[in-house]
């Protein structure tokens, strides 16, 4: 333990700040202006990082600088760290939100942004403009470790899930929604509005998120395996708010959150029908380590992001 706090003590821990803006930039010189330093001074912390880490991290490609596949593999950590340290910083016993410079960093999905994310934006924006917001799309492996992830980023909006339940997570229902199906309007292989659970298994679907193989977690796969359907998934996407533009001028299906659904149908002229089965509702909560409880900065976020979502229209 020793030799790793004198490690520790022994690094620049600037270079981390400097190291998150070229990876950010891939550009020595707009990475030395983002941090407020000289070029020369940021090409110096490129030498040291390069020597620290023994790797090239920027290698030069055509007019442009690429990462490194050590450096690629570093971007989403030192995001993380960086994150952990300002929010470390700017820790006090009171929170102004008018003159914070504070940024908030949430894991979720990228349903939750076209729901909530207008809401959120503009409260922030009336009341804490000097204050950031990171958002950052919610992937299977880092749902997976949440438990350790959880304690370097402000929270993460999602489902109820069993093992997010441990002694330091904390959470607060946000809103709710529910399933539904979508089609094409000129979809020609379902001709009713109330599909059956034989017209599911028997239709092509875009899903989301669907795994390779064995159980997941993730809710769409959830509720098949919930109505005993093995579908013939067409397409598979890393994303909710991809799903009915993939949907659109085909034959295919797909289940998809009403509030997401309702937003684009009718840019998309897609029909939005009732899902057979009895499908779980969609609960979407906050989940937060327990360290955070009495943070003020953190008080604030969590009201706001329930004045957000109370802001939210109702469903049928």
């Amino acid at each position: 333990m020793k030799r790793a706090v004198t490690r520790l003590a022994n690094l620049d821990l600037n270079l981390l700040v400097i190291l998150r803006e070229l990876i950010r930039e891939r550009n020595v010189t707009r990475a030395a202006e983002r941090v407020g330093v000289t070029q020369p001074a940021a090409s110096a912390a490129l030498s040291r990082l390069r020597r620290h880490f023994g790797d090239e991290l920027l290698v030069r490609g055509k007019g442009t600088y690429l990462l490194s596949p050590l450096a690629t593999q570093l971007a989403e950590q030192v995001e993380v760290v960086c994150a952990a340290a300002e929010r470390l910083f700017a820790a006090a016993e009171v929170f102004d939100p008018k003159g914070s410079r504070r940024e908030f960093t949430l894991l979720v999905a990228d349903y939750t942004i076209a729901v909530l994310g207008e809401h959120l934006g503009r409260l922030v924006d009336e009341r804490a403009p000097g204050v950031g917001l990171h958002l950052r799309l919610v992937r299977e492996a880092m749902a997976t470790h949440i438990d350790e992830n959880i304690r370097l980023m402000d929270g993460m909006i999602s489902p109820p899930v069993g093992r997010f339940r441990t002694p330091d997570m904390r959470s607060a229902e946000l809103f709710r929604d529910r399933w539904v199906c979508v089609v094409s309007g000129d979809n020609g292989l379902l001709g009713t509005d109330r599909p059956s659970l034989d017209d599911l298994a028997r239709l092509s679907w875009v899903a989301p998120y669907h795994p390779d193989q064995g159980s997941t977690v993730a809710p769409i796969p959830r509720q098949l395996t919930i109505f005993g359907i093995r579908p013939n998934v067409a397409v598979r996407v890393e994303s909710y708010q991809a799903v009915p533009h993939l949907v659109a001028g085909t034959d295919r299906i797909a289940l998809l959150q009403e509030r997401l659904a309702r937003q684009v149908a009718d840019r998309l002229g897609l029909r939005v029908l009732e899902c057979p089965g009895n499908p779980e509702p969609i609960v979407e909560m906050l989940w937060w380590h327990a360290n955070f409880d009495d943070d003020p900065g953190h008080v604030w976020l969590r009201d706001l992001l329930q004045e957000a979502a109370r802001n939210l229209p109702a469903i049928a």
